[in-house]
């Protein structure tokens, strides 16, 4: 009989015990992670009834490749691009969630009498939800299209960055066996760097890549290359000093930036499965019965804390970021859980042998339960609500309301915070990548030129000569870019911000010189450093305007890869909704835009202009097929349908438009005011249309609340009864010099 290595064994009959509890879990409809966890306790070494494993290290390795591919594959689904469309609000509840949850678990181990290691990794296990068991309790509930659960996958795309960043510090701390605030700072600050670095790069290089060879790969080769790209980052991540999981999310959210990210997802899910179930099985490998059964009581704390934590801190903050009380109530029940970035957190722990044996089993068996109980806390949620609003004092609740609506204002940006905001990305990004090209020279491309073709002080100049090649289009870029010209020159304009302008245009050049002379430093000494650096500027000043043309070309092949996926959407829908002489297109509605607050309705661009707005993207929402009541408001993305001829009148129309408005109308905030009708006011008995407030205002009536019941966006023909209450998108002031002329008979809110 031919010898099998264990490993073969091994593997089959950590397959075969997968297969089977799958199975049996599909059919009791129940999360197939519990069922690799139970396979995995059953052929573990501390149950005897089935056969039992041979190599636990081997499969250890096996598992560390199933968490690469695992953490790949959420890259690919997470983009960095979902994560500047998340709100303010998902930021605000996920940022809560973790700082509670990161407190309480600490806690709860130091009173459960656990070393400070202990409790530190079971707060950073408890502060991240799972993200595979949410959505596939979304999906089986039917509540995806629900606004709580837009709010949840905001709160989701937020954890799993802070769950990088955990792993991290984790790390850090595990290494420094100390809370040392120095040594936390640089591993942020570490993290951040090459963060930037790597994102930038990566999606300047791969996206060309992965494009010029397009025609040369077919489903086998995009496989092997996404998964060499993968496996290339992880072994770079680990060069640096982190771990390769975190090289394989960093690969994954680049090329999920890319047109091949859809078809790489496909082609990496049956890899992903297969490693994946490989790892959750080691999970349950790892489990010793007897230590769940001796921390049972420890394991329904926790749980008990997961549950009322989770769900506590994130309707605090849903109610923080006024999403008012269903919706964070909503929230908070579906996120009541842990799943996989905590098993890779307490597996953290385990391999730097910085935590005991007891806490991977109690961190599985406590994910175990929030599993089961994640859909019934989700169906109880509103229940929940209803008792909360039944008990809450009236004034809790119209104070709850009321900053809510408050918390909806929309106000304008000014050209000044549109200035900085540019300043200050420059700033950071174009910082990031010269140190970046600095550091390189230095350790890398010196040695290299010195060892193999040039000695000396010689080797020295060639190498601070072909930096400075790479690093001019930057140094142009800080010193001189300006990204908001518009902006600036109406600041310009204005004299009094001149000389403010002027010294910020001096700090960026005189940055732009210690660049140099950090550069410089590298090789030469001080003295030579700063004449040579002086004489570096004044080239870099006669060919400003070459290097300029080099940096707009580097700009617009980062932008275009940044954005190929849009762009090629956009060429299908293009090409799909153009049988006649008409097309789709689509702008950004500016801050300072007309049509902003204003309904489709009012604007009547079909019968003024010919053209339909067929989509309107807000955030991460699409609304399809927009009704005539939907509001336009700034930041949206409005899909135009029509003729070259009826869109660009519509394009200069509200153009046009909004310069007159910039310049009639002067700066102020709009906010959503609520007024309440009293029984001597004018308004009583008038309809919306005669009532003159959109005219008096200039803000638009969007909601009525009239004995409790609320009517959005009402007909222009509803009058008005005694103690309506009426929602006005306006301006502040303006809606007080309402109240003025009426003599005060409105009673203002």
């Amino acid at each position: 009989m031919t010898h099998l290595p264990n490993l073969i064994l091994d593997l089959g009959l950590i397959l075969g015990a997968a297969g089977i509890t799958t199975i049996i879990f599909k059919k009791l409809k129940q999360p197939l992670v519990l069922g690799y966890i139970i396979a995995g306790l059953l052929v573990g070494p501390h149950i005897a009834i089935f056969p039992t494993i041979h190599e636990i290290e081997n499969i250890q390795i096996w598992a560390e490749i199933g968490v690469i591919f695992l953490l790949f594959s959420l890259g690919l689904e997470f983009s960095f691009k979902k994560l500047v469309k998340v709100g303010g609000a998902s930021s605000i509840m996920a940022l809560v969630e973790v700082v509670v949850m990161l407190l309480l678990g600490y806690l709860s181990g130091k009173l459960l009498g656990w070393s400070t290691m202990d409790s530190i990794f079971l707060g950073g296990i408890l502060s991240i939800s799972s993200t595979t068991i949410i959505i596939r309790a979304f999906e089986e509930l039917g509540v995806k299209s629900q606004r709580f659960a837009g709010l949840v996958f905001g709160v989701l795309i937020v954890e799993d960055l802070v769950a990088i960043l955990l792993m991290v510090l984790l790390s850090t701390l595990a290494v420094s066996q100390q809370f040392a605030g120095t040594e936390m700072l640089n591993a942020v600050l570490k993290l951040g760097f090459f963060l930037v670095v790597w994102f930038l790069a990566g999606i300047f290089l791969i996206p060309t890549f992965l494009r010029k060879a397009s025609k040369l790969m077919n489903d086998e080769t995009l496989l092997i290359v996404s998964l060499a790209l993968c496996l290339l980052m992880v072994i770079l991540a680990a060069q640096v000093g982190f771990s390769p999981a975190l090289g394989a999310f960093i690969m994954g959210s680049i090329l999920a930036e890319t047109t091949k990210a859809e078809k790489i997802e496909h082609l990496i899910s049956s890899v992903k499965d297969l490693f994946g179930a490989i790892f959750f099985v080691s999970v349950g490998i790892l489990i010793n019965p007897e230590t769940i059964l001796t921390y049972a009581g420890p394991i329904a704390i926790i749980t008990i804390v997961t549950l009322v934590g989770k769900s506590v801190s994130i309707t605090a903050g849903g109610l923080m970021a006024g999403q008012g009380l269903k919706t964070s109530v909503q929230s908070g029940m579906s996120v009541s859980q842990i799943g996989e970035f905590s098993f890779i957190i307490a597996t953290l722990g385990l391999t730097l042998n910085v935590t005991s044996d007891f806490l991977y089993p109690v961190a599985v068996a406590v994910s175990a339960i929030t599993t089961f109980t994640t859909p019934y806390m989700i169906k109880l949620s509103t229940p929940l609500y209803k008792f909360l609003e039944g008990i809450l004092p009236e004034k809790w609740k119209r104070s709850l309301n009321e900053y809510s609506s408050g918390a909806q204002a929309i106000n304008t940006t000014s050209d000044w915070k549109i200035v900085l905001r540019s300043y200050v990305v420059n700033l950071v990004l174009y910082s990031v990548i010269i140190i970046a090209i600095v550091l390189l020279a230095a350790r890398y491309l010196n040695p290299f030129i010195t060892d193999n073709f040039i000695n000396g002080q010689y080797g020295d100049i060639v190498t601070t000569t072909i930096t400075l090649v790479f690093m001019a289009p930057f140094l142009w870029a800080f010193a001189v870019y300006h990204p908001q010209k518009e902006a600036l020159g109406r600041l310009w304009a204005n004299r009094n911000y001149r000389s403010l302008l002027i010294v910020i245009e001096f700090i960026r050049i005189g940055l732009s010189i210690l660049f140099i002379g950090f550069l410089l430093n590298q090789f030469f000494p001080v003295q030579v450093s700063i004449v040579v650096g002086l004489a570096i500027v004044g080239v870099l000043a006669v060919f400003s305007k070459k290097i300029q043309k080099f940096y707009i070309r580097i700009e617009q092949r980062f932008m275009m890869n940044l954005n190929a996926r849009e762009i090629k959407a956009a060429s299908k829908m293009h090409h799909t909704l153009t049988p006649w002489d008409v097309h789709l297109t689509s702008f950004d509605v500016s801050h300072e835009s007309v049509v902003v607050g204003r309904s489709l309705l009012e604007l009547q661009v079909r019968e003024k202009y010919g053209v339909n707005i067929a989509v309107i993207e807000r955030g991460d929402r699409t609304i399809m097929a927009p009704t005539r009541q939907e509001l336009i408001f700034p930041g949206d993305r409005i899909y135009v349908f029509g003729s070259d001829e009826q869109i660009e009148k519509f394009r200069k129309f509200v153009q046009s438009e909004a310069d007159l408005q910039v310049e009639r109308d002067r700066a102020e905030d709009v906010k959503l005011q609520q007024l309440v009708i009293s029984e001597t006011s004018p308004l009583l008995g008038v309809t919306i249309r005669e009532s003159g407030v959109r005219e008096r205002t200039k803000g638009l009536i969007v909601g009525i609340e009239r004995k409790g019941q609320r009517i959005l966006n009402p007909e222009s023909e509803f009058r008005f009864q005694v103690n309506d209450i009426i929602w006005i998108v306006g301006s502040p002031w303006r809606i007080k010099a309402l109240e003025a002329v009426n003599n005060a008979v409105i009673d203002i809110r």
